[in-house]
């Protein structure tokens, strides 16, 4: 059962810039990392509805980092869902794709000495992606969450989604705003992962 591998903890309003969200906070069974569902509105009157799958980056959500892009993507995923008036993002502490902040750090230095983020996963002994999506359909399915168009440049989510039992109706894409300092891993991106930009 999906729903084993969670546990509710609360839910609460988040007030914020962007728009007054509600959060509400799970924790998952098997590695007690807690997890993060945004909502705005009516999520449950939609057929589908607002959605993105987003991994917590502390490097750039907390401190700004131009290396990736990732806090750029959670802010118009937000500004999107306030735009429509409902939606969610499902908040994930899934550190550097999974591999944790301290390994994500010991990647940084690697990237630094002139390996792409794919090639330092490797180095330290990580695949490509490290992330489970499961947690995303246990979630949704608490919030009463059947269909989502899906805020995401990643095909891997979508597949990832289907095959755990959440319809995805359509992708939306995420524009990405990039730098001199986050280029080489944008295009890692697109000929490594196959991100859709």
């Amino acid at each position: 059962m999906q729903q084993d591998i969670i546990k509710f903890i609360e839910t609460s309003e988040l007030p914020s810039e962007i728009a007054d969200f509600k959060v509400h906070a799970f924790t998952e069974k098997q590695t007690e990392k807690d997890h993060l569902a945004i909502t705005l509105g009516d999520i449950n009157s939609a057929d589908s509805i607002l959605a993105r799958i987003h991994s917590q980056c502390i490097t750039g959500e907390s401190f700004f980092s131009l290396r990736c892009d990732c806090r750029f993507q959670l802010t118009e995923s937000l500004k999107l869902i306030a735009t429509k008036g409902s939606g969610v993002v499902f908040y994930l502490q899934q550190e550097g794709r999974g591999i944790g902040l301290s390994n994500k750090i010991r990647a940084y230095k690697l990237q630094d000495k002139g390996l792409d983020t794919v090639e330092a996963n490797h180095h330290l002994g990580f695949n490509d992606d490290e992330r489970n999506y499961e947690i995303v359909s246990a979630m949704a399915n608490h919030l009463k969450i059947k269909t989502v168009d899906l805020m995401t440049n990643n095909p891997k989510k979508i597949d990832a989604l289907k095959k755990s039992g959440l319809k995805v109706n359509r992708r939306i894409p995420i524009r990405i705003e990039s730098n001199t300092h986050n280029k080489s891993y944008l295009n890692t991106k697109v000929k490594k992962l196959g991100h859709l930009m």
